[in-house]
């Protein structure tokens, strides 16, 4: 089934934003003609330790980072679908948007992605599209994940990449 619609989701906590989610963002959707960007706002990450600012802190942080680009749309689905998965996620924008999903990610994530809850159902569910970053790619293309995944619904994205992240700019 060839969907018209097809949107990108980049999942995170955003503890900050940063110019490196704007550029993926940008990235994704001029190579994957997306009619739009979702930042998907989670209040905490499973995988990681607690968050240093509050979801509305977070949205606004991102709002400034993301300025005029309004391709980008700020969204904190968790009350709606009462669930921080990304497979919960996903689940629900099929049902609503009736779009075809592009799930965006940073190198760092691919990982870990293995460990997500219900990863290989996110793969089947939506295009998975990761964006390599600084010092992360070789630990990546050699994850299970990606040996799994390559190919199929995952797509490895080199770019001109900027070399943040949020747990270097919390250290600041």
């Amino acid at each position: 089934m060839r969907f018209k619609n097809k949107i990108g989701v980049l999942g995170g906590s955003f503890d900050p934003a940063h110019v490196g989610h704007l550029a993926i963002s940008k990235k994704a959707l001029k190579e994957y003609k997306l009619k739009k960007i979702i930042w998907a706002i989670t209040s905490k990450n499973p995988l990681k330790k607690k968050n240093n600012t509050s979801i509305s802190e977070r949205i606004q942080s991102c709002k400034k980072i993301i300025k005029l680009n309004n391709f980008i749309k700020i969204k904190f689905y968790e009350k709606i679908i009462r669930s921080n998965k990304t497979i919960d996620l996903i689940n629900f924008l099929k049902r609503t948007t009736k779009a075809e999903i592009y799930f965006l990610m940073g190198a760092d994530n691919l990982i870990n992605f293995h460990k997500w809850y219900k990863w290989e159902a996110i793969s089947k569910k939506c295009k998975i599209i990761v964006f390599d970053r600084h010092g992360y790619k070789k630990k990546s293309l050699n994850s299970v994940s990606y040996k799994r995944l390559n190919g199929k619904s995952l797509k490895f994205i080199e770019f001109n990449k900027v070399n943040i992240s949020s747990s270097q700019l919390r250290k600041i």
